[in-house]
């Protein structure tokens, strides 16, 4: 069995103590291997685990730490990569059978970066078909479970990572956020999410560069590991037109509280109904930060379900433009939400689609307004509880008598203000045991800001220590 202390050990400590040589990574893949045997027979996290290349790759790196090698910042620590992005040499199937059999030839840039800085990668995590939904289930690979109740979805697209993490596989792993798929799983699975500033990891697995939603980002069970993934993951490349350029500083101290802030607090985003339990969690949360020094006010931010809407439009042309011509050869074999997904976007006109950018504009104007006056907007990450696994996202989304609008995600809205970074963090659990996240928005590229506030409710709401009973 697992020894369950070491699975849960940050990466940031695993890594510490390898340099140290306090504890070998030969052990420690070892146990990540044992835990994944444990666990995933009834979660499905993992569709690929490269089991002897990851010993072979742990006993090289245990031989350089004795020999005295300069080594990486994540030295012989287990990571996992979402089947979404593409490693060199090993099956990429993102979730399809369009896919089944594809090898790229290449690792995408944030597998380089990451296996580059010491990293170990053990195997590739679960996604929906083209990652386009919030519940982790394909036709190849079939449900994804939540380890906090497997009953319930981990969430999507990067649930597998996400319930891989939770569960203590590993104590990192890779994900991609068009819609909230980073934060989504990480708020039904209990850890740390981060949609980073639009351009701060660079995105080169896409056939175009001009995207202007799509983001790489880490899932962690601590802010600290997250701020470790962004140090080695983040900056510019040429081969990412839209990567910023300006270096930034994740492995700085941050600050040890929050005195003088000043928070803005939406619990609806001005228009959508949530659970009773997921709103007394974010305010319980929220309360905490007042008390640890920061002015919390609730605002009414003025979005309305237009926003959601336009960012649902540019969803179903984003898959059409990249999976559409698929319909032709493989529509008997992919989802029959995917099948839909891509014919509305197949259908919608030129111009309807450039005007989706007026309507995000309209949404990012009283956002700026509002970081003219606060440090940060917080919120739920998802409107609901996790849901059950085999559901559907087409079951979350009607306005009700009273004008509100009923869905699940409280995320992909921020992708139409992408260049704001967007983390989510545990707040907490309902009284049926599932974890709530609360998100937090900051201004455009203040990504450490969004991490310096997720450290400070960590530091007075500790969560790292809550394991699911998996």
């Amino acid at each position: 069995m697992a020894d369950l202390e070491l699975s849960y050990t940050s990466a940031s400590e695993l890594a510490g103590r390898i340099r140290n040589k306090e504890i070998s990574p030969v052990e420690i893949m070892e146990n990540c291997l044992s835990r994944i045997d444990e666990v995933n027979p009834a979660l499905n996290c993992f569709c690929f685990v490269f089991a002897d290349e990851a010993m072979a790759r742990a006993r090289e790196a245990e031989a350089a730490v004795m020999r005295g090698d300069d080594v990486g910042p994540l030295h012989g620590v287990p990571i996992a990569i979402k089947d979404f992005t593409p490693t060199k040499g090993k099956r990429t199937t993102r979730g399809s059978k369009v896919f089944e059999h594809w090898v790229p030839d290449e690792n995408a840039l944030i597998v380089d970066r990451l296996c580059g800085a010491g990293a170990i990668m053990v195997g590739k995590t679960t996604t929906p078909e083209f990652a386009f939904s919030s519940f982790t289930k394909s036709p190849l690979w079939g449900i994804t479970r939540n380890p906090w109740d497997q009953a319930m979805t981990p969430g999507g697209s990067s649930g597998g990572s996400a319930a891989a993490v939770a569960s203590g596989c590993v104590p990192m792993a890779e994900g991609t956020d068009m819609g909230g798929s980073v934060r989504i799983p990480a708020s039904f699975c209990g850890i740390v999410g981060l949609k980073p500033s639009l351009g701060r990891i660079p995105m080169d697995i896409l056939p175009t560069v001009f995207d202007n939603i799509s983001h790489f980002g880490p899932l962690t069970r601590t802010v600290g590991d997250a701020a470790l993934f962004m140090s080695v993951a983040s900056g510019p490349h040429e081969q990412d037109i839209m990567s910023v350029k300006e270096i930034v500083d994740f492995g700085a101290p941050f600050p040890t509280n929050v005195a003088g802030k000043r928070f803005a607090l939406s619990l609806d985003l001005g228009f959508l109904a949530v659970d009773p339990e997921v709103e007394a969690l974010v305010r319980a949360a929220a309360a905490a930060l007042a008390d640890a020094g920061a002015r919390v006010d609730e605002v009414d931010l003025g979005w309305t379900k237009q926003a959601m809407d336009s960012w649902y439009d540019y969803w179903g042309v984003y898959q059409a433009a990249f999976f559409g011509d698929k319909l032709a050869t493989h529509r008997n074999e992919m989802d029959p939400e995917v099948v839909a997904l891509l014919e509305a976007g197949l259908a919608m006109d030129a111009v309807s689609f450039k005007r989706i950018e007026i309507v995000r504009t309209e949404q990012w104007r009283k956002l700026a307004a509002l970081f003219e006056t606060y440090d940060a907007l917080l919120c739920p990450t998802m409107a609901l509880p996790a849901q059950p696994a085999d559901g559907s996202d087409a079951n979350y989304a009607h306005v009700d008598e009273a004008g509100r609008y009923h869905a699940l995600d409280m995320t992909c809205i921020f992708n139409n203000v992408a260049q704001s970074p967007a983390l989510s963090v545990p707040a907490g659990f309902t009284s049926g045991g599932l974890p709530v996240g609360l998100q937090i928005v900051t201004p455009r590229f203040a990504d450490v800001e969004a991490l310096a506030v997720g450290a400070i409710l960590e530091k007075v709401r500790p969560w790292a220590e809550s394991r699911p009973p998996v």
